[in-house]
C-alpha cells in the first residue's frame, strides 16, 4: 500500500495519506484538499495508471512522490519527511464531506496526543458493521484507545516517542500504535467521514470481524501481528 502525505499552507499539519492502485480515490481526495497542503505521495502502485497519474498532478500541484510499501512501512516512509507539528494519516479512501472535520479535530490536539472520528460508508447495506465499530470505539477508548487508521491526528512528536508504525505489523499496525496513548490523551471528534465497504466486499463481513475479535484476544501476542491472517491475499 501506498501513502500521500498533505501539509497545511500555514506549516501546523502534515497529512499522509495510503495509495495503492487507488488512482480515483487518491485524486480525488487531492482535489478536496489542494491549495491547503502540500501533498506527498508514498506510492507502489503497480497498475500502470495511479503513478502517472500522480506524477502528473505532482508536477503541476506541488505534490511530491516518496516510496510506499504495506501500511505500517508507507505511513512511516511518509512520516520521515514531516516537519511540522502534527501529522493526519489519512486513506486514499476517506472522504471528508463534512469540511470542518480536520478543522475541529485540530482544535482537540493541543491538548491531546493522538485525535480520531467516527468512519461510516456510502453503501447502505454495510452501514450497521461502521456503526457496530465506532460503538466498539467508543466503548474501548476509556481503557485502550483504537483510532482506525484511515484518520489518525497525531501529534508529531507523540509519533516519533512512541516508536511511530511497527514495520513488523502486517494487520492492526493502527490498533498496535493507539493502545500506547494514554486514554487521557486520546479523543474521538463527534464527527464522521465516509468510506468505501471495500474490506467487506472483498473479505467478507464475517471475516472482517473475526479479524478484529482476534485482534483483540492477541493483543498482546505479536507475532499474531506479524501474520497477514491472509489480509492481503
Amino acid at each position: 500500500m501506498y501513502y500521500c502525505i498533505f501539509m497545511f499552507m500555514n506549516d501546523k499539519l502534515t497529512v499522509v495519506i495510503p495509495c495503492k492502485n487507488e488512482s480515483y480515490g487518491v485524486i480525488k481526495v487531492i482535489r478536496e484538499l489542494e491549495g491547503k497542503y502540500k501533498i506527498i505521495v508514498a506510492d507502489i502502485s503497480d497498475d500502470n495508471v495511479t503513478r502517472k497519474l500522480l506524477e502528473q498532478y505532482s508536477s503541476e500541484n506541488n505534490i511530491q512522490i516518496v516510496e510506499g510499501g504495506l501500511p505500517a512501512v508507507a505511513r512511516n516512509n511518509g512520516a520521515k519527511y514531516v516537519t511540522t507539528p502534527y501529522v493526519l494519516f489519512l486513506d486514499a479512501d476517506i472522504y471528508l464531506t463534512d469540511k470542518t472535520i480536520i478543522t475541529e479535530c485540530l482544535k482537540q490536539i493541543h491538548t491531546k496526543e493522538l485525535v480520531t472520528i467516527k468512519l461510516t460508508t456510502f453503501e447502505p447495506e454495510y452501514r450497521w458493521v461502521f456503526t457496530l465499530f465506532n460503538l466498539i470505539q467508543k466503548f474501548t477508548s476509556l481503557t485502550k484507545p483504537f483510532s482506525v487508521g484511515g484518520f489518525m491526528l497525531f501529534r508529531t512528536e507523540t509519533f516519533w516517542r512512541l516508536g511511530g508504525f511497527n514495520e513488523s505489523d502486517k494487520v492492526a499496525e493502527d490498533y498496535r500504535l493507539s493502545i500506547k496513548v494514554s486514554p487521557k490523551r486520546f479523543k474521538i471528534v463527534n464527527k464522521t467521514a465516509y468510506t468505501t465497504a471495500r474490506r467487506f466486499q472483498n473479505k467478507g463481513v464475517f471475516y472482517m470481524i473475526k479479524l478484529a475479535i482476534l485482534c483483540w484476544l492477541n493483543r498482546n501476542n505479536e507475532k499474531f501481528f506479524t501474520n497477514d491472517q491472509n489480509y492481503w491475499r
